[in-house]
């Protein structure tokens, strides 16, 4: 028989989509016990050079997120017009002037944050059935993107 710790959290998986974080943010303990953790979700590598950490799906997370902005050269944040955060939006950053490989993903949440090297940068996404394209230059203060759809 597992023993039952009370002061031991669950925690969902970083990647858990949207819809299903609403459905459990609706409240159910689970999704408590994981946004009350305030953990920003794992660091994906793309390449060498390169990483990102996509979520904000949830308040805790959300703002783990947002307070680590200040850490990474760039970071994207997603949402719809009206101001709701979106997710699952498909990300393609590549550098200009031909140097280097572009890193390519999809966004679990509403929030990315990218460790890339100093340079000048293309990003596209796509998500809502909608497209945007915009470039950036990084590496001096951290820069934020904000794709509405």
């Amino acid at each position: 028989m597992p023993m039952h710790h009370p002061t031991r959290r669950l925690a969902l998986p970083a990647l858990v989509p949207l819809g299903l974080a609403a459905l459990l943010a609706g409240g159910g303990a689970l999704a408590q016990s994981a946004a009350a953790s305030g953990a920003t979700p794992p660091t994906q590598h793309a390449q060498a050079t390169a990483s990102h950490r996509c979520g904000g799906i949830g308040v805790d997370e959300s703002t783990a997120m947002r307070a680590a902005m200040k850490d990474y050269p760039l970071s994207l944040l997603f949402a719809r017009a009206d101001g709701a955060y979106e997710a699952n939006v498909d990300v393609r950053v590549s550098p200009q002037g031909g140097s280097g490989q572009a890193m390519q993903f999809t966004a679990s949440g509403p929030v990315c944050l990218l460790q890339l090297p100093a340079g000048s940068y293309q990003v596209d996404v796509q998500g809502a059935g909608q497209r945007h394209s915009r470039t950036v230059k990084v590496g001096g203060a951290p820069q934020s993107l904000d794709f509405r759809f």
